[in-house]
């Protein structure tokens, strides 16, 4: 059973979201030949104030 983890700076809606898992859903079937019930998406969201690049806050990144 393939399991995806997408980790991303929280602020996308549901819609988005959705949208995502289930191209990467398609995506995997397409590549592995797999059923897509067998396909697990999941989306690990992070405060922009909990993580940095380059040493800066995404929460001050775009100030």
């Amino acid at each position: 059973m393939p399991e995806i983890v997408v980790y991303a700076v929280e602020g996308r809606s549901a819609e988005q979201k959705k949208r995502l898992m289930v191209k990467i859903t398609e995506a995997v079937v397409e590549s592995f030949g797999v059923d897509k019930d067998r396909v697990v998406v999941s989306i690990v969201e992070t405060k922009a104030a909990d993580k940095t690049r380059g040493g800066v806050l995404y929460s001050e990144r775009n100030k």
